[in-house]
């Protein structure tokens, strides 16, 4: 039984295959292409080729895109929504998509808040409106196919959005798609509902990642593999769940890349560097898996709170095109030549000099035609090298928590512009098929869930309340396709909240399992 992994990066698509015991079998990455199906295809085709593996024996396929990301920052593609929030008057003075900017917030053909919602601790703010939301729904049934439902309070009680879901349905019928904020956000109403409006937003997306991915296995004979797409907390959701909670893919690439290096390194906690052609993300891996961001998340400009990696992105690629200034200073990137390196690159025949030749010319690196740098003046060469270093030690420094050296894994395809010794290290390791690691992550990521509540421990004990917690994570996962057995407990939260009354703490356990 064999396993393929796919990450559609901007530079290149990587994709792996690797055995049941996860010995890597066959490797290849090809340029992304505009259309990112291509792209795909084009991948696919190179790494069953390469690897000669009965394409029958292949009984999953996990994809990581950034299709998502793409949509809600560049404003394409994102579905016309009707939304409604479940709050009044409680919550009539904070209007809808506050603080939105109007090119994103046109996607909201009308917007309402009716009556309903719940206190902190369970108790109902006022009864559901269900006639008004009923004439919602009217109003909405022709014009828009996504419906976005938000509820104060909905983490600690759901009964009122489910029952405008219930009510969207019967109005507008089964083909609705329908996002609820209790599935998707945390603790805090407006940063939920922002990530909720998003989701509803984006079904189209990923109707047609998730279909295009379908129709290219297909294409290539992989008719017997479960499909499974990378989410971004490093594991791995199904077609439906990711077409249900598009979201959820949202920065899966650096996440696929953190899980790809802890592999390869066998390390359980270190600082990860992911260079790509354009970009470099820093993240954490803790006890395997991606550490979380503790703070509300902005994309594209709206302020959201659903689970994100704690990740930060510096331009700075192979493809970074480096400058001399007038100054005699020299700089690197921003701006970069991206999936074009191959043509414009020095290395390669071109006329641009990036950091890719400056690798080459120091000696770092063996890409291309080295000749074609001899000429480079060393001293520019080492002074953008003292950039380039300068640049990634204070994205480490970033991500510490510590003062503490740490343990650093190098990993994409652009990482042989990084230097071997960093301030702040003790070693940085560059494992084999460092260049792969996030469709390597892609394949061998496990099923999660993550289950979080707010409980007052006047009224329960903390261990029962625990224990009571990690079973429904458990089950969780289980209905997520983890299998039982290997369901493991890999986090947990227990966070006192001293602005509510009693002995109330805010509960969060993520549980893990292989996939069936």
């Amino acid at each position: 039984m064999y396993k393929l992994g796919i990450d559609v990066g901007g530079t290149n698509t990587d994709a792996v295959l690797v055995d049941e015991n996860l010995n890597i079998v066959a490797e290849i990455k090809h340029p992304t292409t505009e259309d990112i199906h291509d792209g795909i295809s084009g991948a696919l085709k190179s790494v069953l080729e390469i690897s000669g593996v009965d394409r029958k024996d292949i009984h999953q396929a996990m994809l990581g895109t950034t299709q998502c990301t793409n949509a809600i920052v560049e404003r394409k593609n994102l579905a016309p929504i009707g939304f409604m929030r479940i709050g009044a008057p409680a919550t009539l003075g904070i209007p809808a998509m506050v603080d939105w900017e109007n090119d994103i917030k046109k996607i909201a053909v009308d917007t309402i808040i009716v009556k309903g919602g719940f206190e902190y601790d369970g108790k109902e703010l006022a009864p559901f409106d269900e006639n008004e939301a009923k004439s919602f729904f009217k109003k909405m049934k022709g014009k828009v196919k996504s419906i976005a439902i938000s509820c104060v309070f909905s983490t600690v009680r759901n009964e009122h959005e489910l029952a405008a879901a219930k009510l969207c349905r019967e109005v507008m019928g089964d083909d609705v798609h329908i996002s609820i904020s209790s599935e998707i956000g945390s603790m805090g109403l407006i940063e939920r509902e922002n990530a909720t409006i998003l989701n509803a937003s984006l079904y189209k997306v990923a109707e047609r990642f998730t279909d295009g991915f379908a129709r290219s296995l297909e294409n290539e004979g992989v008719t017997d593999a479960k499909i499974f797409l990378s989410q971004n907390d490093g594991t791995l959701m199904t077609i439906d769940h990711a077409r249900k909670y598009p979201i959820l893919t949202i920065a899966c690439g650096p996440t696929n890349s953190i899980r790809g290096a802890s592999y390869l390194s066998n390390l359980q906690d270190a600082v990860v560097i992911d260079v790509g052609g354009t970009t470099t993300d820093l993240g954490v891996i803790h006890n395997g898996f991606p550490r979380e961001s503790s703070v509300a998340v902005t994309i594209g400009g709206v302020r959201t709170n659903f689970r994100m990696p704690d990740v930060i992105s510096i331009g700075l690629g192979g493809g970074s095109i480096v400058r001399k200034q007038e100054d005699g200073t020299v700089t690197v990137g921003p701006d970069s030549v991206g999936y074009e390196i191959t043509d414009k690159a020095l290395v390669f025949g071109g006329d641009v000099i990036t950091a890719t030749d400056i690798a080459v010319c120091l000696g770092m690196a063996e890409v291309g035609d080295k000749t074609k740098v001899e000429k480079l003046d060393k001293d520019f060469a080492k002074k953008a090298m003292m950039q380039i270093k300068s640049m990634v030690e204070e994205g480490i420094d970033i991500m510490k928590t510590s003062n503490k050296d740490i343990e650093v894994v190098m990993v994409g395809g652009g990482s042989i512009i990084i230097p071997d010794e960093l301030e702040g290290t003790n070693t940085v390791a560059r494992p084999e098929h460092f260049g792969i690691a996030n469709a390597i992550g892609s394949a061998i990521s496990r099923v999660s869930s993550t289950y979080e509540k707010l409980i007052n421990y006047e009224e329960i004990k903390r261990e029962d309340a625990l224990n009571k917690a990690k079973e429904e994570a458990i089950e969780m996962a289980v209905d997520s396709g983890a299998i039982r057995e290997t369901i493991e407990i890999i986090e947990i939260e227990d966070t006192p909240l001293a602005y509510y009354p009693g002995n109330t703490n805010r509960v969060k356990i993520k549980a893990a399992g292989d996939l069936l």
